[in-house]
């Protein structure tokens, strides 16, 4: 509780009244400061008891039009106040707009004595994703001597996803792919619930398991086999580092491939497979979601996609491409072998595996290689890892592909072109169709990894672009006389 003006002002006129009856001996003087000091003590308790009773009686809402928006939209947010009964003190709300969001004017109202209902509407803008709060609104209360705030109302939560990139694509070599990524069978026949073939009734075969209709229309007994039924434990590593923050606003490296893990979360959910995620950033692991299939797990990993951001940390890249027999297995073995030989040909080698230990040195500290490999360490079992990431670091991206595949695993690799993303990157079209050229090189090179399929994602219209600039270049060379 606070004192205003007002009572200040009353209070040194008692204290005043006081100080004159003591200094010139008037009693009368006295009284009234006395009187003074019981009326505010008296309007103390008054407006104590009314403050209580009013937490007691008001309703605050804040109402927003929806609770599920995009990136920047603007939605209008209502904040009201109803009381049961009037009264005769001065009140105010302040709404509590969470600081991720952007309001036209403040999101206020004051309900005046005798009134019993106010109400108040605001376009409130969100321009970061994720889930938010609104803060519990302030209801300040005054008789204009005292005043108080309290904390009352509904605090709503107003899930913001980013805006769905346009165009997207997703393909291979500039085709789109027909089927739905993420799909997955069992591999397996047993007593699940899709048909898969139908063969001859055997011995010890049971009776429910025979296809009667099968059997009189072919007349000898037979069995239809189905599908087993099998969970898939789908991780997902999310590459969130700078250089996924190519692109504009809106249509980031990361925006797109987002788009493709929240898809493949929810095939996931729809399977019933078992999911997790790892978020891996310029210094490492910086979110870890272990594999579950409880109701709430998916919900957890797409709240933690609409939340990622690049990160700031620098990523330094040499654009070094590898051929199939550098790798950092093989480098580990050579060192390791050329350790132990005297010989004149080890000697004329160690320089050369010297160098590349340097290779090997930066494979082991790249922060999506270490993610995987902590990955595989810590889940038993098959595991089939889905990869957002760009081509920035090619050799690293190629070795963890390898370890990832490693051991019968299976990794979908959605790759972001560089050459798609950047603002100006289209404004020499046959300089973007080479460098595409290179990066198609590369997801080619990715497919050839057993257990690896690689797919590129981007805009599917500035993709059309520079294959168009490639055609062009190819009818050229075709149309020059030999």
């Amino acid at each position: 509780m606070d004192a205003t003006r007002r009572l200040w002002a009353i209070a040194s006129l008692a204290v005043g009244l006081a100080g004159f009856a003591l200094l010139t001996a008037r009693p009368l003087a006295l009284v009234g400061s006395v009187l003074l000091g019981a009326w505010l003590i008296s309007r103390q308790f008054l407006f104590y008891r009314a403050t209580t009773r009013l937490a007691e009686d008001i309703s605050v809402t804040h109402s927003p039009a929806k609770t599920g928006v995009r990136t920047a939209e603007r939605i209008p947010t209502t904040l009201s106040a109803t009381l049961g009964t009037p009264s005769r003190l001065a009140l105010s709300v302040d709404g509590g707009v969470p600081t991720t969001a952007t309001v036209s004017e403040p999101l206020a109202l004051t309900v005046n004595p005798g009134e019993t209902n106010a109400a108040t509407t605001v376009d409130v803008r969100w321009p970061v994703a994720g889930q938010h709060t609104f803060d519990t609104a302030t209801l300040t209360v005054t008789d204009g001597l005292f005043r108080q705030e309290l904390p009352v109302g509904s605090t709503p939560t107003v899930t913001v996803e980013p805006r769905v990139p346009r165009n997207l694509h997703v393909g291979e070599g500039g085709d789109r792919i027909a089927t739905a990524y993420g799909e997955h069978d069992a591999g397996r026949l047993g007593s699940g619930i899709e048909p898969a073939e139908l063969r001859e009734y055997v011995p010890g075969d049971t009776a429910d398991r025979i296809d009667w209709n099968a059997t009189a229309r072919l007349g000898t007994p037979y069995v239809r086999e189905f599908d087993a039924e099998t969970d898939r434990k789908t991780m997902l590593v999310v590459d969130h580092s700078q250089s996924l923050s190519t692109g504009q606003v809106g249509e980031t490296k990361l925006e797109y491939v987002r788009e493709l893990a929240l898809a493949m979360a929810e095939n996931a959910r729809q399977l019933g497979d078992p999911l997790g995620m790892l978020t891996v950033g310029d210094e490492g692991v910086t979110e870890r979601v272990p594999p579950a299939t409880q109701p709430d797990q998916y919900a957890t990993v797409r709240r933690t996609l609409h939340s990622l951001s690049p990160t700031s940390g620098p990523q330094e890249s040499t654009g070094d491409s590898l051929g199939s027999t550098t790798t950092l297995a093989g480098v580990n073995r050579a060192l390791a072998t050329l350790d132990g030989e005297k010989s004149q040909f080890a000697r004329t080698l160690q320089p050369f595996y010297a160098d590349r230990q340097v290779y090997v040195d930066r494979i082991s500290a790249d922060p999506l290689y270490t993610a995987v490999q902590s990955l595989l360490a810590r889940e038993q079992g098959t595991v089939f890892t889905v990869l957002c990431t760009d081509d920035s670091a090619p050799a690293e991206l190629l070795e963890t592909a390898k370890l990832a595949s490693s051991d019968g695993g299976t990794i979908l690799v959605l790759l972001a072109p560089t050459v798609l993303y950047e603002q100006d990157g289209l404004a020499d079209v046959e300089r973007a169709y080479d460098r595409y050229v290179e990066f198609e090189e590369l997801r080619r090179e990715l497919a050839t990894i057993g257990g690896v399929t690689a797919l590129e994602v981007g805009p599917g219209d500035r993709l059309s672009t520079v294959l168009a600039a490639g055609q062009n270049q190819r009818a050229q060379v075709g149309g020059e006389p030999s």
